[in-house]
């Protein structure tokens, strides 16, 4: 090996060291830095949107949750049981016969818990989203429910019906997708407003 081959050796080392250390300062600094810096001005939307009960949080505005108890909202159905290690859907085709089944009995059951014909029961009380963690129902949905939670609360129909609405997503730009009624910060309002004489009821989460 040459004088000259070993100078170019050292030559082009030295520029890779070089190209290495500044892509570890532009990338593993100031690009998480800067980020960081232009998260802070949104708040909770960058962390999450947490949503906090006397100084703790309770959840969340993008994940749902399990709520067990009549007295509560209830979201559309979780392959996943709303565990966010487990995201994901149940994988289970149209003309899947356990899919078939459980869609029939959760029909039978929201037409029996809300008091309705079970052609009333809207889809996304029947399948789960893509995700399992959706914490969004359809308005159609959410109307159903709430003279049960109306009256399980000791609450006028009309108050849950303004909750109701003021936790209504709408459609992103006026036309992608769908309302949504976001079913955590839903129950949150409805928990908030049930009367303080009213027992307690330890079955929701």
């Amino acid at each position: 090996m040459t004088s000259s081959t070993i100078i170019d050796l050292i030559r082009q080392t030295a520029a890779g060291l070089r190209l290495l250390l500044a892509l570890t300062v532009v990338l593993g600094v100031l690009y998480p830095v800067a980020v960081w810096a232009l998260a802070q001005p949104l708040g909770d939307r960058a962390a999450g949107q947490p949503l906090r009960e006397d100084g703790r949080i309770v959840g969340s505005r993008l994940l749902g949750q399990q709520f067990d108890g009549d007295r509560w909202f209830q979201g559309r159905p979780s392959a996943n049981a709303y565990d966010s290690l487990a995201s994901g859907p149940s994988n289970l085709g149209p003309s899947n016969l356990d899919l078939l089944t459980a869609i029939a009995e959760r029909r039978t059951d929201v037409a029996a818990r809300e008091g309705v014909d079970p052609a009333r029961v809207p889809a996304d009380a029947l399948t789960a989203s893509g995700s399992g963690l959706d914490p969004h129902i359809s308005a159609d949905y959410a109307r159903l429910q709430a003279p049960r939670v109306a009256r399980e609360n000791d609450l006028p129909l009309s108050l849950v019906e303004q909750f109701i609405a003021a936790n209504t997503d709408h459609r992103p730009l006026g036309f992608l997708g769908e309302d949504g009624v976001n079913v955590v910060a839903l129950n949150l309002d409805v928990d908030r407003a049930r009367p303080a004489t009213h027992p307690v009821d330890d079955g929701g989460d």
